[in-house]
């Protein structure tokens, strides 16, 4: 995989902290932010991922009865104080 070269602004708070932490694991900070933003896509793309399925069966007409709808709403609410 080819590596590039990206600049962008931290402020300096942020920095200091990454600065910290890349220490304290014995690591670089270009490490760190590779490593932050490999998790970060992730999380994102699943999302974008999920909402794209969604869309997909709602497009063809696939959703939940009033029913089914209810009864997980029941599940996930039963035992709850109000």
């Amino acid at each position: 995989m080819s590596k590039e070269n990206i600049t962008f602004r931290l402020d300096s708070e942020k920095r200091a902290v990454l600065d910290a932490i890349a220490t304290g694991i014995d690591r670089d900070r270009s490490y760190l932010i590779n490593e932050a933003i490999a998790i970060y896509l992730e999380m994102h793309q699943w999302q974008v991922e999920e909402i794209q399925r969604g869309v997909s069966e709602a497009d063809a007409g696939d959703f939940a009865t009033e029913e089914e709808v209810n009864a997980v709403f029941a599940r996930l609410t039963s035992g709850k104080v109000r």
